[in-house]
């Protein structure tokens, strides 16, 4: 109240002056308690109704200063407009576009033009992007026709924004061939039409066309480039988008936030270290600013790549924080198995006042799974809706079966399987089944893989996973059964690769696959790891290999597993004492699993391996997973 009243006179002379000082006030604010200042004196002095005024009361509310309340904002701009007896187009115009933007009811941009053309005021260039915006956030392809046609009917079709706009717009409501058609229509297409053109076919997942219109542009910038490397990266082309990186590079085109993004989303899918350590650095050499977005995608990167130290750095240097990089930096102390930090990260994040989100219990439920922290699970799960109003999704179900699960409380699970009060997926049945393969559970495993398997009769996975069970039990008619099944119903066993990064160079290797061009010397490497770790005890664990073949045939075909391909190669150029990153598709076999543990400690060399579903962190003959995964 007292600020209120020493800031009356300054506000009180601006005003009553009309001076561009009200700008300038207008600026200075940083949210709606000093907003409301302002506006009760031009409430005060009647400015409120002079067109210049109100307008510029509404386009701070529609473009607040960074980390005020925008959607209070806009309600409170909303209330204003309604008072406005005669509105003009500039008003609207910043009414629709506020509408249509993050936090918006872009419902409310598509009533606002309506309104705007009963009271015979005609649209211009800058209506029709947000109304193009708001039917694309809406998914109204049909409205957007309408609309359309508004456009030729004003004139307003040879605009380059606008035609941006409406491309953009067919793009996001899956019509990606009315935006074909629409760019062939263009005489004259400029880089901006061009460059949505490569959006739109990378949003419809069309990456070869998106290629074919890239590489045709008569000139490209930052934008076309950066737009080209995220719709690769957000496609899961992850090597094309490092490739297209590497061009940028030479072609001396500045990459921008959108492109280091995608630069470093596919880093974090790939698991190349090294690749992901020179993005940071260009960041850095051309002074990128680490803003949240991408922050939180560093920090990801690293975590994905088995660097959590320098995660939790990056984390820490944050200038803020929202629910996603909380999220993102749990999730990743979670898949390293960091299961004390990831809980203290998560008390930090709710004590710092930002609400957890769904995904934010997948990766604390999954933390007290693999730590066994069945009660702390069981709290959190109870808080979900409790304390936060987060109605439990199958995913929470399926992370509170695999703690239980792997908890060796496999009772207790199928119970919570049978009372839940959804309908229990596959994910559900695979948890308890991946349970019923730690604990030699064969009778329990026989049962969920037959509920599996006809739930879900296309996913190979499920009859490998009742296979090995029935195999481990020396039950080898049901294990003949499921491979039966698996050749008569077509389903294929996900072929197992593995990446090993060296000296900044990635080699993959595929079960059985002798390409590499080393592959003579890493076959030879191979088998001098074998004759060491034997005389330090190893001995193969075959009871997962097919069971009509000769004891000496399942070494051998043991002995193709990618990772040890990998391991082999990593041993072979690195010395004692070095760290080898391995990235693998499938989940780690129990026998490459002992292999590597005894790797470590016979030939001094830690391994990081990220499966399927964590990070193992192998040194001296030991896992971080303690041999629970």
């Amino acid at each position: 109240m007292n600020a209120s009243r020493s800031a009356s006179p300054l506000v009180a002379k601006a005003l009553s002056a009309k001076s561009p000082v009200l700008q300038l006030l207008l600026e200075t604010c940083n949210g709606l308690p000093q907003l409301k200042v302002v506006h009760a004196h031009m409430l005060r002095s009647q400015l409120i109704a002079d067109v210049f005024c109100a307008s510029r009361l509404l386009a701070f509310c529609v473009d607040p200063p960074t980390g005020a309340d925008r959607p209070s904002l806009l309600y409170y701009a909303e209330k204003v407009f309604s008072l406005v007896d005669q509105p003009n187009l500039f008003m609207y115009n910043a009414m629709i576009r506020g509408w249509s933007g993050h936090g918006g009811d872009p419902s409310r941009s598509l009533d606002l033009l309506r309104q705007m053309l009963r009271m015979g005021l005609r649209p211009d260039n800058l209506t029709f992007p947000f109304v193009f915006k708001a039917c694309a956030a809406l998914g109204y392809g049909g409205m957007g026709r309408q609309v359309h046609g508004q456009v030729v009917l004003v004139g307003l079709w040879g605009d380059p924004y606008v035609q941006s706009s409406l491309l953009h717009m067919y793009a996001r409501c899956g019509n990606g061939g009315a935006a074909s058609r629409l760019f062939r229509e263009i005489e004259r297409p400029d880089a901006v039409i061009w460059t949505t053109m490569v959006l739109v076919y990378s949003q419809c997942g069309e990456l070869l066309s998106a290629r074919k219109m890239f590489d045709e542009m008569p000139e490209r910038n930052t934008a076309t480039w950066s737009c080209m490397i995220s719709g690769y990266a957000k496609n899961g082309h992850f090597e094309e988008a490092l490739d297209l990186f590497r061009s940028m590079q030479l072609e001396k085109v500045r990459a921008n936030e959108a492109a280091m993004v995608g630069v470093l989303t596919s880093c974090a899918n790939l698991g190349t270290l090294e690749g992901g350590k020179m993005a940071h650095e260009y960041m850095v050499r051309h002074n990128i600013v680490l803003n949240l977005i991408l922050g939180t995608a560093l920090v990801e990167m690293y975590a994905k790549c088995g660097d959590i130290q320098r995660a939790i750095a990056i984390f820490e240097q944050l200038p803020e924080r929202d629910w996603l990089s909380w999220t993102t930096m749990i999730t990743g102390l979670a898949m390293h198995g960091c299961t004390l930090m990831a809980l203290e990260y998560f008390s930090k994040m709710v004590g710092a006042g930002v609400a957890p989100r769904a995904i934010t219990f997948t990766a604390v439920l999954s933390v007290c799974s693999h730590g066994g922290l069945v009660s702390r699970g069981f709290e959190l799960f109870e808080s979900m809706k409790k304390d936060h109003r987060i109605e439990p999704r199958m995913e929470h179900y399926g992370c509170m079966v695999d703690l239980l699960g792997r908890a060796g409380k496999l009772q207790e699970a199928e119970r919570f399987v049978l009372e839940m009060p959804v309908e229990p997926d596959g994910s559900i049945w695979g948890a308890l089944l991946g349970a019923c393969r730690i604990h030699r559970n064969s009778a329990m495993g026989k049962r969920v893989g037959e509920i599996l398997t006809q739930l879900q009769p296309e996913h190979g996975g499920y009859y490998v996973l009742a296979s090995n069970i029935c195999a481990k039990a020396g039950q080898w008619e049901g294990v003949s059964e499921l491979r039966r099944a698996m050749k008569e119903r077509g389903v294929k066993k996900e072929l197992g690769h593995s990446l090993v990064e060296l000296d900044g160079r990635a080699h993959l290797f595929i079960t059985g696959d002798k390409s590499h061009p080393e592959i003579g010397k890493i076959e030879e490497m191979w088998e001098e790891i074998l004759q060491r770790i034997r005389a330090a005890g190893y001995v193969g664990r075959t009871g997962e290999v097919l069971f009509d073949i000769e004891e000496e045939e399942k070494d051998s075909a043991l002995a193709k597993h990618s990772e040890k391909l990998a391991i082999a190669l990593g041993v072979m150029k690195t010395g004692p004492g070095a760290t080898i990153r391995i990235v693998k598709n499938l989940r780690v076999c129990e026998d490459c699993h002992e292999v590597t543990k005894l790797v470590s400690e016979v030939f001094h060399r830690e391994f990081i391996v990220r499966d399927r579903n964590r990070f193992h962190h192998f040194k001296g003959g030991k896992c971080s997973c303690l041999d629970y995964w």
